[in-house]
């Protein structure tokens, strides 16, 4: 794949490790299961767009760029890391914000990620529900301009074929850690939002013509809306890899069965999926998109789905702060 020749800033701690579940398998009577900890990138409690960032930055500082801005829900795990990215690197913040959630809390507005981007020294600049977002990044880039600086706009989660770089390089990753252990991965199963992890994924996995199957279980889209923006974006960083041939499509897969009611509201599937991650493994998972991935997967799992023999891998994209925001959700 020659990731290579593309230019990147270390910015995270990789490679991140390759765990098994063990006593999560045997409660659940299923499959072997894995977890990918890129929850421990390392970057202002870390999660998977470091990996994104550190060819996202990269592109940045080659355009000359001073401020990084980007934009996100409330919430957002990935304006949290750009802040932290730019302030490695000694670049200017603007993280935009949509207030995306309906009757957010005053956790929900204050703590987690909210804290984490102030610390970091972002400027934030809230939204309306609805905002068109793009629009929005565009006049906070103009405002930079007038200003005399040199804006970067990096879209929302970091997901185009430069930030998919990033799990292009952990598919890899994941890969030979699955060979150094001796064991055959069957399956991954993610978090989907934006696209660009599960893009990534796609393209290293069969651009290597491993075989592996990749799984999103989606955190706010129905399953058309989501595969389409994969299918275009796997499309986009085939391309941008220089693979030969057309990018294929049949290893995308989007269940849009466990994110309730909307984006970043939490459902019972959800609180008990991170309370029993807390309690067999001692892992954190987030309310907005690993808690629902992971009650996606243990649900998958009841029904029989998957064969016992498989070897399965959950990839842990971090957003542990985010449970800081939720604290009602979890009072009861």
């Amino acid at each position: 794949m020659q990731l290579g020749r593309f230019p990147r800033v270390r910015l995270g701690h990789l490679p991140t490790p390759l765990e098994p579940m063990t006593r999560l398998s045997d409660r659940l009577g299923g499959p072997r299961l894995w977890i990918k900890r890129d929850d421990c990138t390392g970057l202002a409690t870390g999660g998977n767009k470091t990996r994104k960032l550190e060819y996202l930055v990269a592109d940045a500082l080659s355009q000359g760029a001073d401020t990084l801005i980007t934009l996100g829900a409330l919430q957002s795990n990935h304006a949290r890391q750009t802040a932290a990215a730019a302030a490695k690197v000694g670049l200017k913040c603007i993280l935009v914000l949509e207030e995306r959630v309906s009757q957010p809390t005053e956790a929900y507005r204050h703590n987690g990620n909210i804290l984490l981007d102030r610390l970091l020294g972002a400027t934030l600049k809230y939204v309306p529900r609805d905002t068109q977002m793009v629009e929005a990044g565009e006049r906070a880039a103009d405002d930079v301009r007038r200003a005399g600086g040199n804006p970067y706009i990096i879209p929302v989660g970091g997901s185009n074929p430069i930030g998919a770089l990033g799990y292009v390089g952990c598919a890899a990753e994941i890969l030979q850690q699955a060979a150094d252990l001796g064991i055959r991965l069957d399956r991954v199963v993610h978090a989907t939002g934006s696209s660009g992890t599960q893009a990534g994924l796609i393209a290293g996995f069969d651009g290597m013509q491993s075989g592996v199957r990749v799984l999103g279980i989606t955190v706010g889209r129905p399953r058309g809306v989501q595969e389409k923006n994969v299918a275009a974006l796997v499309d986009e960083t085939w391309a941008h890899l220089g693979l030969k041939g057309a990018a294929p499509h049949d290893n995308i897969e989007a269940n849009d069965a466990y994110f309730g009611e909307a984006y970043g509201i939490p459902t019972p599937a959800m609180k008990e999926a991170v309370q029993l991650l807390a309690e067999t493994e001692s892992l954190l998972f987030d309310p907005v998109y690993s808690g629902k991935a992971m009650s996606g997967l243990i649900d998958l799992i009841r029904k029989g789905t998957f064969g016992k023999d498989e070897n399965i891998v959950f990839i842990h994209t971090g957003g542990q702060a985010g449970l800081f925001a939720y604290e009602p959700a979890f009072a009861a």
